[in-house]
């Protein structure tokens, strides 16, 4: 069985729903207001050690009680290992704001996530080895990111790269992914192309293995060198979108790494993802252990 290394962000997340988005220079009352440990790669991360992987994770975290807080919360989650480096920052934080219909917009900080060195980022990702699974995600700088994928790419290791969120040029790393996870919107931006089958079919010719463009409802497309298929979406009535797409990655992770096939792996994430979806918040939203379990076994569907 592979182990997962995840390399990424760990902060705060503040919940705050709106009735909808503030207009330019409006205040605007919001609602329900939540303190959470998060993060893309912390949700990724707990996602995937509670789907029963071996999870290494690495996370710089800033020397103020936040940091503290959250390494007192993660240590209970049983990482294989968890390493939390402190850095002279403010611990990296998002503003969750959640509409109505569950939709979400979130507005991040992240100074210790970008103040990652490469160095630091390609000791970590030279500790795999073939059958393991490398994930990354936008958070960290893109040399940072550039090097750890190479350094597990060298290694014969499944590198897995979720760039949201997208805030430099992913194109030219696609070639360093085994699989490259993007929304619809993430998708359109890197290629230009407005259509998820072409521009999955884009990403594939520029290098990544497997591209997988997640539809939010309309389920999950999948290009492989088999072509592309459609990977149907678990219906539920959402309350909070948030932490969907970290729960699917972690969950995927998580599966590939087992052994388990495409299928069964894009499944058991996709039923996650979605009972995820009905419940507010992220981390407070993720699967617990024996929910993945029930999950990946095909029993239920939300």
């Amino acid at each position: 069985m592979g182990r997962v290394f995840i390399l990424g962000n760990a902060g705060l997340d503040l919940g705050l729903g709106l009735p909808r988005l503030p207009l330019r220079g409006e205040t605007l009352l919001g609602h329900g207001t939540t303190r959470a440990p998060g993060g893309k790669g912390l949700n990724q991360a707990v996602a995937a050690v509670r789907s029963g992987a071996q999870v290494m994770f690495h996370a710089p975290v800033g020397q103020d009680p936040d940091g503290d807080w959250i390494g007192t919360v993660l240590s209970g989650e049983g990482f294989t290992a968890l390493d939390l480096p402190r850095l002279p920052h403010p611990t990296d934080f998002s503003v969750l704001m959640t509409l109505p219909d569950g939709e979400s917009c979130i507005a991040s900080a992240g100074p210790c996530a970008t103040a990652l060195m490469p160095e630091a980022a390609a000791e970590f990702a030279a500790a795999v080895a073939p059958g393991d699974v490398l994930l990354l995600q936008g958070n960290l700088s893109r040399a940072a990111t550039e090097a750890a994928l190479s350094a597990g790419a060298a290694r014969g290791a499944g590198t897995m790269l979720n760039p949201a969120p997208l805030w430099w040029e992913a194109g030219p790393l696609l070639p360093l992914c085994r699989i490259l996870v993007v929304n619809r919107v993430e998708a359109e931006a890197i290629t230009g192309l407005a259509d998820p089958r072409a521009a999955a079919a884009w990403m594939r010719e520029k290098g990544a293995d497997l591209v997988l463009v997640t539809l939010g409802a309309e389920g999950c497309l999948a290009a492989a060198e088999e072509g592309i298929r459609l990977h149907p979406a678990v219906p539920v009535t959402a309350v909070d979108t948030t932490g969907c797409g970290d729960t699917f990655c972690g969950v995927l992770a998580a599966l590939l790494a087992s052994g388990r096939g495409l299928d069964t792996a894009v499944g058991a994430a996709q039923r996650a993802a979605a009972l995820t979806a009905t419940r507010a918040g992220a981390y407070a939203a993720l699967p617990s252990r024996d929910e993945l379990g029930f999950l990946q076994a095909g029993r239920g569907e939300a």
